[in-house]
Protein backbone atom coordinates (compact mmCIF):
# COMPACT_ATOMS: atom_id res chain seq x y z
CA UNK A 1 0.00 0.00 0.00
CA UNK A 2 3.01 2.31 -0.08
CA UNK A 3 3.39 4.97 2.61
CA UNK A 4 1.25 4.63 5.70
CA UNK A 5 -2.11 6.27 5.02
CA UNK A 6 -3.28 8.71 7.72
CA UNK A 7 -6.86 8.43 8.96
CA UNK A 8 -8.92 10.94 10.94
CA UNK A 9 -12.15 9.66 12.50
CA UNK A 10 -15.18 11.95 12.91
CA UNK A 11 -18.00 10.55 15.04
CA UNK A 12 -17.24 8.27 17.97
CA UNK A 13 -20.52 6.49 18.54
CA UNK A 14 -21.17 2.77 18.89
CA UNK A 15 -19.85 1.70 15.48
CA UNK A 16 -16.51 3.54 15.89
CA UNK A 17 -15.25 0.84 18.23
CA UNK A 18 -15.44 -1.82 15.52
CA UNK A 19 -13.59 0.40 13.04
CA UNK A 20 -10.86 1.32 15.50
CA UNK A 21 -10.33 -2.34 16.40
CA UNK A 22 -9.52 -2.97 12.75
CA UNK A 23 -7.58 0.17 11.92
CA UNK A 24 -5.58 1.16 15.01
CA UNK A 25 -2.16 -0.41 14.75
CA UNK A 26 -2.62 -1.68 11.19
CA UNK A 27 0.67 -1.38 9.28
CA UNK A 28 -0.93 0.17 6.19
CA UNK A 29 -2.82 2.98 7.93
CA UNK A 30 -2.31 5.22 10.92
CA UNK A 31 -5.18 6.71 12.89
CA UNK A 32 -3.84 10.17 13.68
CA UNK A 33 -6.87 12.05 15.01
CA UNK A 34 -10.40 11.65 16.34
CA UNK A 35 -13.20 14.18 16.73
CA UNK A 36 -16.74 14.24 18.05
CA UNK A 37 -19.28 16.92 18.92
CA UNK A 38 -18.82 15.61 22.46
CA UNK A 39 -15.23 16.74 23.01
CA UNK A 40 -14.92 14.73 26.23
CA UNK A 41 -15.71 11.56 24.29
CA UNK A 42 -12.98 12.39 21.76
CA UNK A 43 -10.50 13.04 24.57
CA UNK A 44 -11.35 9.72 26.22
CA UNK A 45 -10.88 7.76 22.99
CA UNK A 46 -7.59 9.49 22.18
CA UNK A 47 -6.30 8.79 25.68
CA UNK A 48 -6.71 5.05 25.09
CA UNK A 49 -5.09 5.00 21.64
CA UNK A 50 -1.36 5.85 21.57
CA UNK A 51 -0.42 8.37 18.90
CA UNK A 52 -3.99 9.58 18.35
CA UNK A 53 -4.88 13.25 18.94
CA UNK A 54 -8.29 14.57 20.00
CA UNK A 55 -9.31 17.51 17.81
CA UNK A 56 -12.43 19.53 17.11
CA UNK A 57 -14.29 18.53 13.97
CA UNK A 58 -13.06 21.54 12.03
CA UNK A 59 -9.47 21.01 13.21
CA UNK A 60 -9.57 17.41 12.02
CA UNK A 61 -11.06 18.28 8.63
CA UNK A 62 -8.28 20.80 8.00
CA UNK A 63 -5.45 18.86 9.65
CA UNK A 64 -2.35 18.35 7.46
CA UNK A 65 -1.85 15.04 9.30
CA UNK A 66 -5.01 13.47 7.82
CA UNK A 67 -5.24 11.96 4.32
CA UNK A 68 -8.69 10.36 4.57
CA UNK A 69 -11.58 11.29 6.84
CA UNK A 70 -13.53 8.33 8.19
CA UNK A 71 -17.04 9.74 8.57
CA UNK A 72 -18.97 7.87 11.28
CA UNK A 73 -21.49 10.59 12.10
CA UNK A 74 -25.28 10.13 12.00
CA UNK A 75 -26.80 10.09 8.47
CA UNK A 76 -28.07 13.66 8.71
CA UNK A 77 -24.47 14.88 9.08
CA UNK A 78 -22.85 12.64 6.44
CA UNK A 79 -22.94 15.20 3.63
CA UNK A 80 -21.82 18.14 5.77
CA UNK A 81 -18.75 16.29 7.06
CA UNK A 82 -17.94 14.80 3.67
CA UNK A 83 -18.13 18.17 1.93
CA UNK A 84 -16.01 19.75 4.67
CA UNK A 85 -13.32 17.12 4.22
CA UNK A 86 -13.43 17.36 0.43
CA UNK A 87 -13.16 21.15 0.71
CA UNK A 88 -9.83 20.63 2.46
CA UNK A 89 -8.61 18.25 -0.26
CA UNK A 90 -9.13 15.04 1.70
CA UNK A 91 -10.55 11.68 0.69
CA UNK A 92 -13.69 10.54 2.49
CA UNK A 93 -14.84 7.09 3.53
CA UNK A 94 -18.16 7.06 5.33
CA UNK A 95 -20.73 4.92 7.01
CA UNK A 96 -23.86 4.21 4.99
CA UNK A 97 -25.88 5.78 3.53
CA UNK A 98 -23.68 8.10 1.49
CA UNK A 99 -25.94 11.00 2.54
CA UNK A 100 -29.39 11.50 4.02
CA UNK A 101 -30.79 12.67 0.68
CA UNK A 102 -30.01 11.86 -2.92
CA UNK A 103 -29.35 15.51 -3.77
CA UNK A 104 -26.77 15.71 -0.97
CA UNK A 105 -25.13 12.50 -2.20
CA UNK A 106 -24.85 13.93 -5.73
CA UNK A 107 -23.29 17.07 -4.24
CA UNK A 108 -20.69 14.99 -2.42
CA UNK A 109 -19.74 13.03 -5.54
CA UNK A 110 -19.60 16.15 -7.72
CA UNK A 111 -17.42 18.00 -5.20
CA UNK A 112 -15.07 15.01 -4.95
CA UNK A 113 -14.74 14.83 -8.72
CA UNK A 114 -13.90 18.54 -8.92
CA UNK A 115 -11.36 18.24 -6.10
CA UNK A 116 -9.89 15.01 -7.53
CA UNK A 117 -10.28 13.14 -4.24
CA UNK A 118 -11.76 9.73 -3.56
CA UNK A 119 -15.05 8.76 -1.95
CA UNK A 120 -15.72 5.37 -0.38
CA UNK A 121 -18.70 4.17 1.59
CA UNK A 122 -19.90 1.28 3.71
CA UNK A 123 -21.20 -1.37 3.79
CA UNK A 124 -18.01 -3.37 3.51
CA UNK A 125 -19.69 -6.57 4.70
CA UNK A 126 -20.22 -7.32 0.99
CA UNK A 127 -16.46 -7.95 0.79
CA UNK A 128 -16.56 -10.86 3.24
CA UNK A 129 -16.69 -14.54 2.39
CA UNK A 130 -20.51 -14.69 2.54
CA UNK A 131 -21.45 -12.35 -0.31
CA UNK A 132 -18.24 -12.91 -2.28
CA UNK A 133 -18.63 -16.71 -2.24
CA UNK A 134 -22.24 -16.31 -3.37
CA UNK A 135 -21.15 -13.96 -6.13
CA UNK A 136 -18.50 -16.45 -7.23
CA UNK A 137 -21.16 -19.18 -7.47
CA UNK A 138 -23.47 -16.98 -9.55
CA UNK A 139 -20.65 -15.95 -11.90
CA UNK A 140 -19.50 -19.57 -12.23
CA UNK A 141 -22.96 -20.50 -13.52
CA UNK A 142 -23.90 -22.70 -10.57
CA UNK A 143 -27.57 -21.63 -10.78
CA UNK A 144 -27.60 -20.95 -14.51
CA UNK A 145 -29.14 -17.70 -15.70
CA UNK A 146 -30.44 -15.72 -12.68
CA UNK A 147 -34.18 -15.10 -12.99
CA UNK A 148 -35.31 -13.73 -9.64
CA UNK A 149 -34.18 -12.96 -6.11
CA UNK A 150 -35.66 -12.08 -2.74
CA UNK A 151 -34.27 -9.99 0.12
CA UNK A 152 -35.90 -9.89 3.55
CA UNK A 153 -35.01 -7.92 6.70
CA UNK A 154 -37.55 -7.99 9.54
CA UNK A 155 -36.88 -6.70 13.06
CA UNK A 156 -38.98 -5.07 15.83
CA UNK A 157 -36.73 -1.99 15.67
CA UNK A 158 -33.35 -0.80 16.94
CA UNK A 159 -34.80 1.06 19.93
CA UNK A 160 -34.76 -2.25 21.79
CA UNK A 161 -30.96 -2.18 22.08
CA UNK A 162 -29.62 1.21 20.93
CA UNK A 163 -29.43 3.78 23.76
CA UNK A 164 -29.94 6.72 21.35
CA UNK A 165 -32.08 5.39 18.47
CA UNK A 166 -33.69 8.72 17.47
CA UNK A 167 -31.92 8.96 14.09
CA UNK A 168 -33.34 5.62 12.96
CA UNK A 169 -36.78 7.25 12.85
CA UNK A 170 -35.98 10.64 11.33
CA UNK A 171 -35.09 11.75 7.79
CA UNK A 172 -32.31 9.54 6.48
CA UNK A 173 -33.42 6.68 8.74
CA UNK A 174 -36.06 3.99 8.56
CA UNK A 175 -35.51 0.31 7.78
CA UNK A 176 -34.69 0.80 4.11
CA UNK A 177 -32.12 3.59 4.41
CA UNK A 178 -30.63 2.03 7.56
CA UNK A 179 -30.45 -1.68 6.68
CA UNK A 180 -31.20 -1.53 2.97
CA UNK A 181 -27.64 -0.63 1.95
CA UNK A 182 -26.43 -4.07 3.11
CA UNK A 183 -29.03 -5.79 0.96
CA UNK A 184 -28.93 -3.47 -2.06
CA UNK A 185 -25.12 -3.43 -2.21
CA UNK A 186 -25.09 -7.22 -1.99
CA UNK A 187 -27.71 -7.55 -4.71
CA UNK A 188 -25.71 -5.26 -7.01
CA UNK A 189 -22.58 -7.37 -6.36
CA UNK A 190 -24.58 -10.53 -7.13
CA UNK A 191 -26.84 -9.41 -9.98
CA UNK A 192 -25.59 -6.08 -11.28
CA UNK A 193 -27.03 -2.55 -11.14
CA UNK A 194 -30.71 -1.69 -10.91
CA UNK A 195 -32.63 -0.24 -13.85
CA UNK A 196 -35.99 0.62 -12.24
CA UNK A 197 -38.02 0.08 -9.06
CA UNK A 198 -41.55 0.10 -7.72
CA UNK A 199 -42.30 0.32 -4.01
CA UNK A 200 -44.88 0.52 -1.21
CA UNK A 201 -44.51 1.47 2.44
CA UNK A 202 -46.36 1.90 5.73
CA UNK A 203 -45.90 3.06 9.32
CA UNK A 204 -47.12 0.88 12.21
CA UNK A 205 -46.90 3.41 15.05
CA UNK A 206 -46.20 7.09 15.60
CA UNK A 207 -43.88 6.60 18.60
CA UNK A 208 -41.22 4.18 19.80
CA UNK A 209 -40.05 3.44 23.35
CA UNK A 210 -36.31 3.28 24.09
CA UNK A 211 -35.59 -0.06 25.71
CA UNK A 212 -32.09 0.35 27.17
CA UNK A 213 -29.56 2.83 28.47
CA UNK A 214 -30.00 6.06 30.43
CA UNK A 215 -33.08 7.04 28.37
CA UNK A 216 -34.92 3.72 28.79
CA UNK A 217 -38.68 4.28 28.75
CA UNK A 218 -38.47 7.57 26.85
CA UNK A 219 -40.82 7.89 23.86
CA UNK A 220 -39.44 9.17 20.56
CA UNK A 221 -41.40 10.19 17.44
CA UNK A 222 -41.43 8.15 14.24
CA UNK A 223 -41.12 10.53 11.29
CA UNK A 224 -40.48 8.02 8.48
CA UNK A 225 -42.19 4.88 7.21
CA UNK A 226 -41.06 1.81 9.14
CA UNK A 227 -41.99 -0.90 6.61
CA UNK A 228 -40.90 -0.77 2.96
CA UNK A 229 -41.44 -3.37 0.23
CA UNK A 230 -40.68 -3.24 -3.46
CA UNK A 231 -39.40 -4.77 -6.68
CA UNK A 232 -36.00 -4.06 -8.23
CA UNK A 233 -35.52 -4.53 -11.96
CA UNK A 234 -31.85 -5.31 -12.56
CA UNK A 235 -30.20 -4.30 -15.82
CA UNK A 236 -29.63 -7.96 -16.69
CA UNK A 237 -33.35 -8.72 -16.35
CA UNK A 238 -33.42 -10.31 -12.90
CA UNK A 239 -36.30 -9.20 -10.66
CA UNK A 240 -35.70 -8.87 -6.91
CA UNK A 241 -38.48 -8.51 -4.34
CA UNK A 242 -37.30 -6.73 -1.20
CA UNK A 243 -38.85 -6.20 2.23
CA UNK A 244 -37.26 -4.15 5.01
CA UNK A 245 -39.21 -3.66 8.23
CA UNK A 246 -38.93 -2.32 11.76
CA UNK A 247 -42.52 -3.46 12.33
CA UNK A 248 -42.19 -7.26 12.40
CA UNK A 249 -40.97 -9.61 15.09
CA UNK A 250 -39.12 -12.42 13.31
CA UNK A 251 -38.88 -14.26 9.99
CA UNK A 252 -37.80 -17.66 8.71
CA UNK A 253 -36.97 -16.24 5.28
CA UNK A 254 -33.40 -16.38 4.05
CA UNK A 255 -31.86 -12.89 4.05
CA UNK A 256 -31.24 -13.22 0.31
CA UNK A 257 -32.13 -15.97 -2.15
CA UNK A 258 -31.20 -16.02 -5.84
CA UNK A 259 -33.08 -18.31 -8.20
CA UNK A 260 -31.83 -19.36 -11.62
CA UNK A 261 -32.89 -21.78 -14.31
CA UNK A 262 -30.51 -24.44 -12.98
CA UNK A 263 -30.54 -23.89 -9.22
CA UNK A 264 -31.20 -21.70 -6.19
CA UNK A 265 -28.73 -20.01 -3.88
CA UNK A 266 -29.34 -19.11 -0.22
CA UNK A 267 -27.14 -16.15 0.76
CA UNK A 268 -26.24 -15.33 4.38
CA UNK A 269 -27.03 -12.17 6.32
CA UNK A 270 -25.44 -9.26 4.39
CA UNK A 271 -24.95 -7.42 7.68
CA UNK A 272 -22.27 -10.02 8.44
CA UNK A 273 -19.02 -10.73 6.67
CA UNK A 274 -19.34 -14.52 6.70
CA UNK A 275 -22.05 -17.16 6.94
CA UNK A 276 -23.13 -20.24 5.02
CA UNK A 277 -23.79 -20.04 1.30
CA UNK A 278 -26.10 -22.91 0.30
CA UNK A 279 -26.82 -24.25 -3.17
CA UNK A 280 -29.73 -26.40 -4.39
CA UNK A 281 -29.14 -27.50 -7.99
CA UNK A 282 -31.84 -28.82 -10.30
CA UNK A 283 -32.04 -32.58 -9.69
CA UNK A 284 -30.61 -32.44 -6.16
CA UNK A 285 -32.57 -33.70 -3.15
CA UNK A 286 -31.19 -31.26 -0.57
CA UNK A 287 -29.24 -28.07 -0.06
CA UNK A 288 -25.46 -28.27 0.17
CA UNK A 289 -23.12 -25.75 1.76
CA UNK A 290 -20.43 -24.24 -0.44
CA UNK A 291 -16.96 -23.77 1.07
CA UNK A 292 -15.71 -20.17 1.15
CA UNK A 293 -14.17 -19.45 -2.25
CA UNK A 294 -13.80 -15.66 -2.24
CA UNK A 295 -13.73 -12.68 0.10
CA UNK A 296 -11.81 -11.42 3.12
CA UNK A 297 -11.74 -14.24 5.68
CA UNK A 298 -12.70 -13.02 9.15
CA UNK A 299 -13.72 -9.65 7.73
CA UNK A 300 -14.51 -6.81 10.11
CA UNK A 301 -15.71 -3.20 9.90
CA UNK A 302 -12.96 -1.17 8.31
CA UNK A 303 -11.78 -3.74 5.78
CA UNK A 304 -13.55 -1.66 3.12
CA UNK A 305 -11.48 1.36 4.11
CA UNK A 306 -8.31 -0.72 3.86
CA UNK A 307 -9.50 -1.86 0.42
CA UNK A 308 -10.25 1.78 -0.46
CA UNK A 309 -6.80 3.12 0.42
CA UNK A 310 -5.06 0.22 -1.36
CA UNK A 311 -6.92 0.78 -4.65
CA UNK A 312 -4.86 2.17 -7.52
CA UNK A 313 -5.06 2.71 -11.24
CA UNK A 314 -5.28 -1.03 -11.77
CA UNK A 315 -8.29 -1.56 -9.50
CA UNK A 316 -11.09 0.73 -8.35
CA UNK A 317 -12.23 0.71 -4.71
CA UNK A 318 -14.80 -2.00 -4.09
CA UNK A 319 -16.79 -0.10 -1.44
CA UNK A 320 -16.96 2.95 -3.68
CA UNK A 321 -18.89 6.18 -3.67
CA UNK A 322 -20.30 5.32 -7.10
CA UNK A 323 -21.82 2.10 -5.75
CA UNK A 324 -23.14 3.92 -2.66
CA UNK A 325 -24.73 6.62 -4.83
CA UNK A 326 -26.45 4.01 -7.00
CA UNK A 327 -27.70 2.13 -3.94
CA UNK A 328 -29.00 5.36 -2.40
CA UNK A 329 -30.81 6.28 -5.61
CA UNK A 330 -32.44 2.83 -5.72
CA UNK A 331 -33.61 3.22 -2.11
CA UNK A 332 -34.78 6.80 -2.64
CA UNK A 333 -36.66 5.70 -5.75
CA UNK A 334 -38.38 2.92 -3.79
CA UNK A 335 -39.57 5.48 -1.24
CA UNK A 336 -40.64 7.89 -3.98
CA UNK A 337 -42.50 5.10 -5.73
CA UNK A 338 -44.23 4.17 -2.47
CA UNK A 339 -45.49 7.73 -2.23
CA UNK A 340 -46.60 8.11 -5.84
CA UNK A 341 -47.46 4.57 -6.94
CA UNK A 342 -45.27 4.95 -10.04
CA UNK A 343 -42.53 2.77 -11.47
CA UNK A 344 -39.33 4.86 -11.37
CA UNK A 345 -36.35 4.46 -13.66
CA UNK A 346 -32.93 5.17 -12.15
CA UNK A 347 -30.51 7.74 -13.56
CA UNK A 348 -27.31 6.27 -12.06
CA UNK A 349 -25.52 3.02 -12.57
CA UNK A 350 -22.27 1.48 -11.36
CA UNK A 351 -19.55 -0.55 -12.99
CA UNK A 352 -18.93 -4.10 -11.74
CA UNK A 353 -16.36 -4.22 -8.95
CA UNK A 354 -13.45 -6.61 -9.02
CA UNK A 355 -14.22 -9.81 -7.08
CA UNK A 356 -12.31 -10.25 -3.81
CA UNK A 357 -9.96 -13.23 -3.98
CA UNK A 358 -10.10 -15.54 -0.96
CA UNK A 359 -7.81 -13.59 1.38
CA UNK A 360 -6.59 -14.88 4.74
CA UNK A 361 -7.23 -12.74 7.79
CA UNK A 362 -3.49 -12.55 8.47
CA UNK A 363 -2.95 -11.05 5.04
CA UNK A 364 -5.58 -8.29 5.07
CA UNK A 365 -4.99 -7.47 8.74
CA UNK A 366 -1.30 -7.10 7.99
CA UNK A 367 -0.07 -8.65 11.24
CA UNK A 368 -1.46 -11.86 12.71
CA UNK A 369 -0.16 -10.99 16.17
CA UNK A 370 -1.63 -7.49 16.36
CA UNK A 371 -4.18 -7.22 19.14
CA UNK A 372 -7.21 -4.94 18.60
CA UNK A 373 -7.74 -2.07 20.97
CA UNK A 374 -11.28 -0.90 21.72
CA UNK A 375 -11.78 2.56 23.16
Amino acid sequence: MGDTHRIGVVGLGVISRAYLDTLHGHPAVRVTAVADLDTSRAAAVAAELPGVEALTVEELLSSPDVDTVLNLTVPAAHAEIALGAIGHGKNVYGEKPLAATLSDAHAVMEAAAQAAVGVGCAPDTVLGTGIQTARSAVEAGSIGRPLSASAVMVTPGHERWHPHPDFYYTAGGGPLLDMGPYYLASLVHLLGPVRAVIGASSRLRAERVIGSGPRAGERIPVEVDSHVSGVLEHVGGTLTTITTSFDGVATTAAPIEVHGEAGSLAVPDPNRFDGEVRLFELGDTQWRTLPPSAGYIGGARGVGLLDFVSADGQRAPRASGDLALHVLEAMSALLDSAGTGRRIELTTSTAPTAPVPLTAAEEWRGDATRRPTSP
